[in-house]
């Protein structure tokens, strides 16, 4: 179960361990003005997923001790053994969540991510109980999205994804799902807020809701009074894990392109623009003489990505994005991801107190984590340094970094700016934004320097440098062992 924890619990994984079986679904009412006729047509294409994780004993298990026959501990011992698996397969840890029918032919089911990640074999229940395997089609993380396939003689329902665009704070909701594994559950409330970002990854859009959520409920749908798909329930917010009538839903909107892309292609094919931004601050707009406080603030630019190739430089403030406003940094991610590939966007950014305009070819951005370039490229001021057998990218410091990484007045240094995936600075736990104080004992403010300090190390035989490093004010040293020595 993943969960972040502030002043209250924001609880993600929305999946109940069951102790006892589902319970089958309870009977509804038809009193006149109720959800009940609406509900009696929703109910057979919401099903529960159950997804379960075989667990294996540590290999350093002790085995059973050899004892006499009929000894009185043989038995306490075996007894022991079995509990705690004995060196085999223990039992599998199972799980279950929510889910949605939302094409009867192909048997295809929606639910989210979280609630079969990892695991080894999932289970779809249809509303008559009927337990049937599923093939997971394809997933995406950033949106905790999952689309499942079953296959079925039985003739299923499906529901519609209907447009969330259009909800209204205080509009009636309908929620369906699985809480604590009592299948079949309805509940109801408003829409509470829209456009909620609770910090769970780039995309986040949530619809905020007082409809009673629980675990279990995660992947369930959430239809208007229609009887449209217009959210997944995914999260809640509570102190003690149980429903406080704040819960959260990724509206159909954003969840539709991404799940037409997975059953098309088994994966997301995201557009990507290759920049790394950050929030326009009251300040930052008065200090490049831009009247209002929107847009996104370019902090870097992806070399060789289409940003740079367009033109686009760090320092730049995006305002309008293939004719969208962009009127807070988060709205652009999304913006970009929704464009089709190797389209021409039409960007417009503020540089040198003017407005000014061009063209994108947008890229992809799964293929662009593939190759390893969804890493902050150039500085502020500079390209950055590359050093191969550190496996790391290193940038002057500036005050664009400074308010990237959040990097204190006072420190000074160079700033990594990647990591490469699997190098020796990965594996030592270096991240993007610490900053390098000292290579060997020599302050280092140029990543020219502290190239050159890492040659001269290599060329003296030396396998590994010291590093002093700074993070967010924990200073330490890291003896980075370098490819050549290896």
């Amino acid at each position: 179960m993943r969960i972040l924890t502030a002043s209250l619990i924001l609880v993600f994984c929305l999946v109940f361990t069951p102790i006892t079986t589902t319970a089958k679904t309870p009977a509804l009412s038809a009193q006149t003005g109720s959800f009940a006729d609406l509900v009696e047509q929703l109910l057979p294409a919401v099903v529960n997923i159950s997804s379960t994780q075989k667990m294996e004993a540590p290999e350093d298990f002790p085995e059973l001790p050899q004892f006499p026959e009929g000894s009185p501990f043989e038995d306490f011992f075996e007894e022991f053994m079995e509990r705690r698996g004995g060196g085999m397969p223990m039992t599998p840890a199972a799980s279950l969540g929510s889910g949605f029918i939302i094409d009867a032919e192909k048997g295809l089911v929606i639910t989210n991510n979280h609630v079969i990640r990892d695991a080894d074999e999932v289970r779809v229940i249809l509303s008559d109980d009927e337990s049937i395997p599923a093939e997971i089609i394809g997933r995406d993380e950033k949106t905790d999205l999952a689309v499942l396939k079953i296959v079925t003689e039985k003739k299923l329902t499906a529901v519609q994804f209907g447009p969330s665009e259009t909800l209204r704070v205080g509009d009636w909701i309908v929620a369906i799902g699985n809480p604590f594994g009592l299948g079949g559950t309805v509940t109801a409330g408003i829409v509470s807020a829209r456009q909620r970002d609770i910090d769970s990854g780039p995309y986040d859009d949530y619809i905020q809701t007082d409809a009673s959520i629980n675990r279990g409920n995660s992947g369930g749908p959430m239809f208007n009074l229609d009887g449209k798909v217009i959210g997944i329930n995914t999260a809640i917010f509570s102190p003690s894990g149980g429903s406080v009538g704040i819960g959260f839903a990724i509206p159909s909107n954003l969840a539709k392109p991404v799940i037409d892309q997975i059953i098309q292609y088994g994966r997301t094919r995201r557009g990507w623009l290759g920049v790394r931004i950050q929030s326009v601050t009251d300040e930052i707009a008065e200090s490049l003489g831009l009247k209002e406080t929107k847009g996104a603030l370019i902090a870097s630019v992806t070399e060789d990505g289409p940003a740079e190739k367009a033109g686009i430089e760090a320092g730049d403030i995006i305002t309008r994005f293939n004719g969208k406003e962009i009127d807070e940094m988060r709205t652009l991610p999304r913006s970009v991801a929704e464009t089709p590939i190797d389209s021409d966007a039409e960007v417009f950014y503020w540089r040198d107190g003017k407005e000014k305009k061009t063209k994108v070819k947008i890229g992809e951005l799964e293929k662009a984590e593939e190759e390893g370039l969804l890493v902050t490229g150039p500085s502020a001021t500079g390209k950055g340094v590359e050093i191969e057998s550190a496996g790391v990218k290193l940038s002057a410091m500036n005050e664009f970094l400074r308010q990237e990484y959040d990097i204190p007045k006072d420190v000074s240094g160079v700033v990594i700016t990647s990591v490469k995936h699997l190098s020796e600075a990965a594996k030592k736990g270096l991240i993007e934004g610490d900053v390098i104080v000292e290579i060997n004992q020599q302050p280092v403010t140029e990543p020219e320097k502290a190239k050159d300090i890492i040659a001269k190390a290599e060329k003296n035989g030396r396998s590994s440098v010291l590093l002093l490093i700074n993070r967010e004010g924990d200073v330490r040293f890291v003896a980075l062992r370098l490819k050549k020595g290896e």
